[in-house]
C-alpha cells in the first residue's frame, strides 16, 4: 500500500446480489493497495451477512457500508463519499475483475504516485460476458487511445463508433471525481452514463492500459440492460440521456478532442433512446421521441445540429414506418457486432 493509503478503493454497489457478489469479490480482495467497499443498498437478501464474512477475513481492506435503498447512484454516491483511495473504481456486484490485468492496473497506479505525477483517468479494456455465447466481444480503444503513455486529449484520436469509455473501462483519480462534484441520481437506473460523462471535464491526462480487465456480465433476463426492460423503465433512460444534454450544454470543453469526444457518446446515447422509444411502438413512445429532439433544438440549436445530424442522429430519425424499421434493423446490427443486450 502507498503510505498515504490504498491506491485503489473499488465501489461494489450491491443490491440482492447474495448470489453472484462473492464472485465478484474473490476477484478483488487480497490484492495489494486495494481497498473493497461493499456498499449494501437495502438489500432484502443475504447480501450484507455475505458481506461481512468477506470483512471479518479482510479486516481493513474490505468495508460494508450497509445504506436505505436508493439506487445504483446512491450506492456509488456513498462509496464515493468513504473512499480512501487515490483512484477508485466502480466493479458491479454480478461482474468481476481479471486478476492479472488488476494487479498490471495496480503497478501503474503505483508508479504514477510514487513518481508524483498521478494520472486523472486510467482507461482499460472491458469483456462482455454475455449468457450463452462462447465468443467474448473486448472492447478495446487501440486507435483512439495510443497505450502505454500519458496522454492530453489532444493526443487522443477519433473515437470507433464501437468504442465510448463505459463506466467498466474506467479508474478515476478519487480527487477527481470529487472535484467534479459527482453526485449521481438516486432511484434511477443508467445513471453509469452520467459517471462515464461529467467527471471528464475535469480530466487533464489519461492512460490507455491495453489489459482486460472488466468482466461485464450481461443476459439475465431480470438485468437493467435487457431491451424488455429498458422499454418499462424508458422514463428514467431519458432522465439521464436529458441531464447528460443539459450537461454538455451547461459545461464547455476547450480541448477540440475531448469536446468531439463528449458528443460521439451523447450521439450513441439519443440513438439508444431513439430506438427504444421506437421498439415500445405506442403512439405516446413515438411523440416521446419527438419531443426528446424537439426540446434540445429549442434550448441548444448548436448541440442540436451536432447531435441531430450526426450519422446516429440520421439513422435514429428516419421517416416513416419503413424508416422506422431500418432504424431497429441497424440497431440490431450494432446488437450482434458488438455483443451488447
Amino acid at each position: 500500500m502507498s503510505p498515504a493509503g490504498p491506491v485503489l478503493t473499488v465501489v461494489v454497489p450491491a443490491y440482492n446480489a447474495e448470489p453472484y457478489l462473492a464472485r465478484a469479490l474473490d476477484t478483488l480482495v487480497g490484492a495489494d493497495g486495494v481497498e473493497v467497499l461493499v456498499v449494501d443498498d437495502g438489500s432484502t437478501d443475504g447480501t450484507a451477512a455475505l458481506a461481512r464474512t468477506y470483512e471479518a477475513a479482510h479486516p481493513g481492506t474490505v468495508r460494508l457500508i450497509s445504506k436505505p435503498n436508493g439506487g445504483h447512484g446512491s450506492a456509488i454516491n456513498a462509496g464515493l463519499a468513504e473512499a480512501r483511495g487515490a483512484y477508485l473504481k466502480v466493479v458491479d456486484a454480478d461482474d468481476w475483475v481479471d486478476r492479472s490485468a488488476l494487479a498490471a492496473v495496480l503497478a501503474n497506479l503505483r508508479g504514477f504516485l510514487d513518481a508524483g505525477r498521478p494520472v486523472d483517468l486510467l482507461v482499460s479494456n472491458f469483456v462482455y460476458e454475455k449468457v450463452g455465447k462462447r465468443t467474448k466481444t473486448v472492447v478495446r480503444y487501440q486507435g483512439a487511445l495510443p497505450a502505454g503513455r500519458v496522454l492530453h486529449w489532444s493526443q487522443t484520436r477519433r473515437f470507433a463508433k464501437r468504442q465510448y469509455l463505459m463506466m467498466h473501462a474506467l479508474t478515476y483519480r478519487t480527487a477527481v471525481l470529487r472535484e467534479a462534484g459527482l453526485v449521481l441520481p438516486e432511484h434511477t437506473f443508467y445513471v453509469d452514463n452520467l459517471y462515464a460523462l461529467v467527471p471528464l471535464a475535469h480530466v487533464s491526462t489519461l492512460y490507455y492500459l491495453d489489459v482486460d480487465l472488466y468482466r461485464y456480465f450481461i443476459g439475465r433476463s431480470d438485468q437493467s440492460v435487457q431491451e424488455a426492460v429498458m422499454i418499462r423503465r424508458i422514463d428514467q433512460q431519458l432522465r439521464v440521456n436529458r441531464l447528460m444534454l443539459e450537461h454538455l450544454s451547461r459545461v464547455r470543453v476547450a480541448d477540440r478532442r475531448l469536446r468531439a469526444y463528449r458528443l460521439h457518446y451523447v450521439e450513441i446515447i439519443c440513438a439508444v433512446s431513439s430506438i427504444l422509444l421506437i421498439r415500445a411502438g405506442t403512439r405516446a413512445h413515438l411523440a416521446e421521441k419527438d419531443r426528446l429532439w424537439s426540446e434540445l433544438r429549442a434550448q441548444d440549436p448548436w448541440l442540436y445540429r451536432k447531435v441531430r445530424w450526426s450519422v446516429l442522429g440520421q439513422i435514429s430519425n428516419l421517416p416513416g414506418p419503413a424508416g422506422r424499421r431500418v432504424s431497429v434493423l441497424a440497431y440490431r446490427v450494432a446488437q450482434r457486432a458488438i455483443g451488447f443486450s
